[in-house]
């Protein structure tokens, strides 16, 4: 401190300003285009460091970064990222995708605007299915996008209406931001009722956040498809309809329909269902959800065969997932009990008896996927994808903990403090802010580093931390969508035709960026949209 103070180079007026200097610093190295989880990382090293130097920081603050990383890759919780990944590729490599979008624009398609109401028909199917944003704009630029130019679509609408269904993955659960999400806000609430004082905190779970967003994301994909039948009907050349007779005999669709719609919507009710009912908790869920994928993609592409070979073992796998499904919720299946009634015990022995039918579907399945060579690419893109997310979880901790050590969280708390308004002010200001760090930055930079350095102080001025999630996940669902690094505007643009323009994609999604933030409008003025279901389910 002296060797510094003696060239005249006066610390007292840098050392209060490290803190913003560590934000500032993370995004211009984001912008520059380094990888987000180094950045993080680099950044947090950088300045503490400095804070070392300057004497300002305190090196016990990173101490406890092994046991950060350790408690993320052990957290039961997270595990359900992979398991909803995995799902997620199994279901875009096996064309399900595909078989929906071509039945979807059979059924709408002689109607106006059709076209894009099964696009986001679709959207929302895949989006409480997969929770992928990237496979399903890809996937339905692919499919879509060619089909709805050639009938005489306009570039804009068509690009706006893909790009924005693709995102619903982001609020429809299950999805993977609402676990991340579910994940920081409940540490954040309770360390903010531990610092307002309460010694017995209430807990938050990945399925209350689940329960809150489901009615939000309807809400979302009702608004879509009431601008889509608006556009239909006050400008018709936007969006035509397809004559009736290149559609086929109507009766002939809706047998198609029926063909492939029971699959999926099956999954998502059992998937959803069972968060919801509070039979499985959202990894337990998520396994089951893999497991249902798998055995779907297994049903395309097995050949029939036995009971216990081929399709038959899928099937009989299918009956004994959804049998154990219905078991856990009408008998309590919870060995090492003293002394568990006789129904209880023989639900116990059906129970392991259902499981050691379940393997015969799975392998089945994945022997056939292998024959196709397509076990291969999906375990290499959801290892991919998920040692994406946690790389940047860890940066993202190592982060948060040099960034409190250097006062920042007293400085943010202040901040928003400071805002006219009081806690609806506060709020104001941090959806703004959010908003504008969706125009550069993803998601998971986002929930990973920005959300908990605020929700402490937004819950501790009394908002309820179910909704506070869900407005946090409707406005980071904008960030796909925001120029100039949309992530689904990247999506799309490399998949578009050269005819359609960059301009024509922006264009595309400014009315549905419009709908989002009117969707948080509505949240924000009517919050029971996203607390009256968790507190019915769970209450």
């Amino acid at each position: 401190m002296d060797i510094f103070g003696a060239h005249g180079f006066c610390l007292c007026g840098v050392t209060p300003w490290l803190d913003v200097a560590m934000i500032a610093t993370l995004c211009v190295l984001i912008l520059a285009g380094y990888p987000v989880a180094f950045s993080l990382a680099g950044t947090a090293l950088l300045f503490a460091a400095l804070g070392l130097a300057f004497g300002v920081f305190d090196i016990g603050y990173i101490t406890p970064l092994p046991q950060r990383m350790y408690g993320a890759v052990a957290n039961t919780t997270l595990i359900a990222v992979p398991m909803f990944i995995l799902m997620g590729v199994i279901l875009e490599k096996a064309k399900i995708a595909e078989e929906l979008l071509d039945e979807m624009a059979k059924l709408f398609g002689s109607l106006r605007g059709g076209l894009g109401l099964s696009v986001t028909i679709v959207g929302a199917l895949l989006a409480a299915s997969t929770g992928i944003v990237g496979a399903t704009v890809v996937t339905m630029g692919l499919l879509s996008l060619p089909t709805m130019l050639r009938r005489g679509y306009d570039p804009a609408f068509a690009c706006g209406s893909i790009a924005a269904a693709g995102t619903l993955g982001q609020i429809i659960p299950p999805s993977i931001v609402l676990i991340l999400l579910g994940d920081v806000i409940s540490n954040a609430y309770q360390k903010a009722q531990l610092e307002m004082g309460v010694f017995a905190p209430r807990a938050i779970s990945v399925g209350d956040l689940f329960a809150g967003a489901l009615l939000p994301g309807l809400m979302l994909v009702g608004l879509y498809l009431v601008y889509q039948v608006m556009v239909a009907i006050f400008d018709g050349r936007k969006a035509p309809a397809i004559p009736a007779a290149e559609l086929g005999n109507p009766a002939e669709v809706w047998r198609a329909a029926m063909k492939t719609l029971p699959a999926p919507l099956l999954l998502i009710i059992a998937v959803l269902g069972s968060i919801l009912a509070g039979v499985a908790t959202p990894t337990e869920a998520a396994s089951v959800g893999a497991i249902g994928a798998l055995l779907i993609a297994g049903a395309r592409l097995t050949a029939p065969g036995g009971l216990f070979s081929g399709r038959g073992a899928v099937l009989v796998s299918a009956a004994a997932i959804a049998l154990l499904l219905l078991l856990t919720s009408f008998v309590d299946l919870r060995i090492g009990r003293a002394a568990p009634s006789a129904a209880d015990r023989a639900g116990m022995i059906a129970a392991f008896l259902l499981c050691a039918l379940i393997p015969l579907g799975v392998i089945a399945s994945a022997a056939r996927l292998a024959g196709e060579k397509a076990l291969r690419p999906i375990a290499d893109q959801t290892a991919r994808i998920t040692a994406m997310v946690f790389t940047i979880l860890i940066g993202a901790a190592m982060f948060s903990l040099v960034f409190r050590g250097l006062g920042g969280e007293e400085t943010i708390h202040r901040a928003l403090a400071a805002l006219p308004g009081g806690a609806i002010g506060a709020m104001i200001g941090v959806m703004a802010v959010m908003f504008v760090l969706g125009f550069f930055l993803d998601f998971i930079e986002i929930t990973l580093v920005v959300v908990p350095l605020v929700a402490p102080s937004l819950l501790k001025l009394g908002l309820d931390p179910v909704w506070l999630g869900v407005m946090m996940a409707v406005n980071l669902q904008t960030s796909f969508l925001t120029p100039p690094f949309g992530f689904a505007l990247f999506y799309l643009r490399g998949v578009a035709p050269p005819s359609v323009k960059t301009i024509d994609i922006y264009r595309g999604v400014a009315p549905f960026i419009a709908i989002q933030i009117l969707a948080l409008v509505i949240l924000a003025l009517v919050p029971e949209m996203a607390t009256w279901l968790p507190a019915l389910l769970y209450e």
